[in-house]
C-alpha cells in the first residue's frame, strides 16, 4: 500500500510543472478578486452593506494561514509572469495569449498605489483604512485616481477570465457552461464598478458634514502628511523598479536573440516537404508558429495535451532529454518510443527531420451536439464486446447467413447499449465499442455500462433461443469495461470523419475484453468502474491482471455470466438512463 501510494505521488509530481504552479496561484488570486468584486457590488445596496461585507472579507483573507498562502501565490504568480515574458519566444496566432500576458504585467503597476495606501499604511503606521477612507480618497481627489482604479479592476478581471478560459476550454462541461460563465464575467465587474461609483457618491454626500469628517478622516485612519509622503516615495520607487525590471527582461530577450543567432541556426524538415531555418533555442512548435507552418496544438503549447506530438526521423539519442512534464504527458498517452516528442517542449540543438502525428486540419463536430472537436477531454466509460467463434461460424455457413447472424448479434448488443444511455460507436467485424458518459456524470455512466452488460447477456440469451433451431452452439461473447479521461472528437479525412474516443482508457477496455478468453469469464470490469457504479465491495471476485503497455497491474472484477451482474448489486437505482 505504501509503495503504491509512493508511486502514485511520484507520478502526480512528474505532471506538475511551472504552468501548473502558475495555474494554482492564479486560481487563488482569482478567488480573492471574486470576493473583492462581490464586496464592491454591495455598494449598490448601502454603505452599511459595504461595511458588513468587508468585515467578512477581511476576516477570511487576513486569517494568518490564508494570508500566507495568498501572498505566496501573489509573489509566485507575478514572478512567473515576468519569467514567461522572458521565456516565451513565440505566441500562438490567437491574440488572447499576448493580451493575457500584457494585462497580467500591467496589474502590479496599476494596483500598487492602492496596496501601498491600504496594506502598507496599515503595516507600517497602523492606519485603519476601510471603505469610507478609501472611497473618499478616490472620489474627493484627482479624477485620474478613479480612472486608474477602474482600469485596475477591469485589467485584473480580464486577465483572470482569459486564464480561466485557457484552463477550462478542454473540459467536457465548458461548452455547455460557457454562456453562463460569460454572463457572470460581464455582470460581476459591471456590478462592482457600479458599487464603486454608488459608494463613492454616497461617501461624498456624507463627507459634507463636519461630524463625518471628524469620525472618518482622522490621522489615525488616513495618516499624517509625513506618513503619506513616505508611502508616496515607496510607491514611486516600486513603479520605477518594476518598470526597470520589465525593461531589463525585454533587453535580456534581445540579447538572447542576438546570442542565439550568433550561436547558429538549425534546419527543421517537416513531413510535407517544408524546410525552415530557425535560431537554436526555439521549440519546434514555436518555430512552426513563427514561420506560419500549421501545427496542431489544442492546449496552445502548455504541455497539457499531446496533439503537437512529432516522430523524429533518425537517431533520437542526440536530442535534449524530455523535461519531467513532457515525460509525464508522453507516459500518459503510452508514447514510450524515444523518437516521439512533444513539439512544444523539444528545443533541438541540431538539424531535425520529423513527422507530425496529428495534422492541424481536423474537422470539429456539430455545434451544440454531444460531439466535440478533437482535443476535448472528458471522462467516458468504454465497453468493448466481441462475438466468439465467428470464424468457425463463417466456415460452415453461407456468407449472407453469417452476415445475418452477426447483424442480429450487433443489433441485440446495440439495443442494450442504447436503452441504458450509451452510444454504439465503432463496429469492427463482429465486435463493437460503446461509449457511456457523453451526457451524464461518471458515476451514472459507470452504472449504465454495468447495467448494459447485464442487458446484453439477456438479449443474447433471447437471440440464442430464437436461433436455437439453426445454431449447433449458442452465441458466446466477451465484454471488457473500463473508464477514464479520453479525447473525443471527429477523426478521419474530409467526408470520411467518424466521431470516436481516443485514449488509454479505450485501449484498456479492449484488452480486458481480450482477457475474458484466457480468464474463462464473460465480463471483466475495472475495479474503478465497479466502485463508481456503486457495487458493494467483494460481491464480484477481485484480482490483479497485467495489462500490456502498463507498468503496474490493474485490479479488476470478473463475472462468469454477465446476467449475474445486477443480482450482485445491493441497489440498482439509476442503473438505466
Amino acid at each position: 500500500m505504501t509503495i503504491s501510494l509512493y508511486h502514485r505521488l511520484k507520478t502526480v509530481s512528474r505532471g506538475i510543472g511551472v504552468r501548473q504552479v502558475r495555474l494554482i496561484c492564479g486560481l487563488i488570486l482569482f478567488s480573492y478578486l471574486l470576493s473583492h468584486f462581490l464586496n464592491h457590488a454591495l455598494g449598490n445596496v448601502s454603505l452599511q452593506a459595504l461595511a458588513i461585507g468587508v468585515a467578512y472579507h477581511l476576516a477570511f483573507w487576513q486569517f494568518l494561514p490564508v494570508a500566507i498562502v495568498f501572498y505566496a501565490a501573489a509573489l509566485t504568480h507575478g514572478g512567473l509572469g515576468v519569467w514567461a515574458l522572458y521565456q516565451r519566444r513565440q505566441f500562438s496566432r490567437s491574440t488572447l495569449e499576448p493580451l493575457q500576458l500584457i494585462l497580467g504585467l500591467s496589474i502590479p503597476a496599476l494596483i500598487f498605489s492602492h496596496i501601498a495606501g491600504v496594506r502598507l499604511g496599515h503595516t507600517l503606521y497602523g492606519h485603519d483604512k476601510l471603505y469610507p477612507q478609501v472611497l473618499y480618497s478616490y472620489w474627493a481627489g484627482p479624477s485620474w485616481r478613479v480612472w486608474l482604479m477602474s482600469a485596475a479592476l477591469l485589467t485584473s478581471w480580464s486577465h483572470g477570465c482569459i486564464g480561466l478560459h485557457f484552463w477550462l476550454r478542454l473540459k467536457p462541461f465548458y461548452q455547455r457552461a460557457a454562456p453562463w460563465l460569460l454572463a457572470c464575467a460581464v455582470l460581476i465587474p459591471a456590478l462592482a464598478l457600479l458599487g464603486f461609483y454608488r459608494g463613492g457618491r454616497d461617501i461624498i454626500s456624507a463627507s459634507a458634514t463636519t461630524q463625518w469628517r471628524a469620525e472618518n478622516l482622522s490621522p489615525k485612519q488616513t495618516g499624517t502628511a509625513s506618513e503619506q509622503a513616505t508611502l508616496e516615495t515607496i510607491m514611486n520607487g516600486f513603479l520605477i523598479g518594476y518598470l526597470g525590471l520589465i525593461g531589463a527582461v525585454l533587453a535580456a530577450r534581445g540579447l538572447r536573440a542576438l546570442h542565439e543567432r550568433r550561436g547558429g541556426m538549425v534546419t527543421l524538415s517537416y513531413n510535407n516537404g517544408r524546410i525552415i531555418r530557425v535560431p537554436k533555442g526555439l521549440s519546434v512548435l514555436e518555430a512552426s508558429h513563427r514561420n506560419n507552418v500549421p501545427h496542431a496544438s489544442t492546449c496552445g503549447g502548455r504541455a497539457r495535451c499531446s496533439t503537437c506530438r512529432i516522430r523524429v526521423i533518425g537517431d533520437p539519442s542526440g536530442l535534449p532529454a524530455p523535461s519531467p512534464r513532457e515525460a509525464f504527458v508522453l507516459a500518459q498517452v503510452g508514447a514510450n518510443d524515444p523518437s516521439i516528442r512533444l513539439a512544444c517542449q523539444l528545443r533541438p540543438t541540431d538539424d531535425l527531420s520529423f513527422f507530425q502525428l496529428f495534422m492541424p486540419n481536423l474537422t470539429p463536430g456539430e455545434p451544440g451536439s454531444q460531439r466535440a472537436a478533437i482535443g476535448q477531454e472528458r471522462y467516458l466509460v468504454s465497453l468493448f464486446v466481441d462475438m466468439r467463434g465467428s470464424t468457425s461460424l463463417a466456415e460452415k455457413r453461407l456468407p449472407f447467413d453469417v452476415v445475418f447472424i452477426v447483424n442480429r448479434f450487433l443489433g441485440a448488443v446495440s439495443q442494450a447499449v442504447l436503452s441504458n444511455g450509451g452510444q454504439p460507436n465503432q463496429f469492427v467485424g463482429d465486435g463493437m465499442l460503446a461509449l457511456f458518459g457523453l451526457g451524464v456524470d461518471p458515476h451514472v455512466a459507470c452504472r449504465q455500462a454495468v447495467q448494459a452488460a447485464h442487458d446484453i447477456a439477456v438479449n443474447i440469451a433471447e437471440l440464442n433461443a430464437v436461433l436455437s433451431h439453426d445454431l449447433h452452439d449458442p452465441i458466446r461473447f466477451g465484454i471488457g469495461i473500463h473508464g477514464g479521461e479520453v479525447i473525443v472528437g471527429e477523426v478521419g479525412y474530409r467526408d470520411h470523419m467518424v466521431f470516436t474516443a481516443l485514449g488509454d482508457a479505450v485501449n484498456v477496455a479492449s484488452r480486458l475484453q481480450d482477457m475474458t478468453k484466457t480468464l474463462g469469464c464473460q465480463v471483466i470490469i475495472s475495479d474503478d468502474v465497479y466502485e463508481r457504479a456503486g457495487r458493494a465491495s467483494g460481491l464480484l471476485p477481485q484480482q490483479e491482471v497485467e495489462i500490456r503497455g502498463r507498468a503496474e497491474p490493474m485490479r479488476v472484477r470478473t463475472a462468469a455470466d454477465a446476467a449475474d451482474l445486477v443480482s450482485q448489486s445491493p441497489t440498482d437505482e439509476g442503473a438505466a438512463a
